[in-house]
């Protein structure tokens, strides 16, 4: 395995859309997102009035992985993480949730929602570890397999040193399973 060490976060630009959507197909076959849902997302990432903030995560010049998060008024939502297979394990996920998390501080959300599969037990105890708690259910989320969603909230930015407050660095290597994130095509939040 790589580690992250070598895997550098920067903000996500239109160049990336291309390799984004090769990791995508790789990783969600079946309810990928289209280059447009990226376009849409990206075209309010900048400026402003930018209500998302999307991230690339790169090793040697290869896009490995990605996230985003959108803002509204004073809630954030977690749109998607994807790691490269090869990355699993290595702590990236947890690397690029944290990136998400400052964002949504910088953003002024006083919560930050996200929808997690109900059988991805791993992923559901890497986002209790940042202080995310489930909330509820979204039955049938996950199509076309028809898998329910935990959803799980985070309440505003812990303090400093608070175990909600994890340094990446010292994380779990656990990464989250890449269909987590996935939101339905269509949904409200990539119009």
């Amino acid at each position: 395995m790589t580690a992250t060490s070598a895997v550098v976060l920067r903000e996500m630009r239109w160049w990336d859309i291309g390799p984004a959507l090769e990791l995508e197909h790789e990783l969600f076959p079946e309810d990928a997102w289209s280059a447009g849902m990226f376009w849409s997302e990206l075209a309010h990432a900048r400026g402003p009035g930018a209500t998302r903030r999307y991230v690339v995560a790169e090793e040697a010049g290869r896009l490995v992985g990605y996230a985003g998060l959108a803002a509204a008024g004073d809630l954030g939502d977690v749109q998607t993480i994807a790691v490269a297979r090869d990355q699993w394990g290595t702590g990236l996920g947890a690397r690029l949730l944290t990136e998400l998390l400052r964002a949504a501080t910088a953003f002024e959300c006083a919560e930050v929602l996200l929808e997690v599969r109900v059988d991805n037990v791993r992923a559901q105890k890497l986002y209790a570890r940042f202080g995310f708690e489930p909330i509820g259910f979204r039955r049938g989320y996950y199509q076309p397999g028809n898998v329910d969603a935990l959803v799980m909230r985070r309440l505003s930015d812990p303090a400093p040193g608070d175990p909600a407050d994890p340094d990446p660095a010292d994380a779990d290597s656990a990464d989250p399973d890449p269909e987590s994130f996935k939101p339905l095509q269509g949904e409200t939040t990539h119009g």
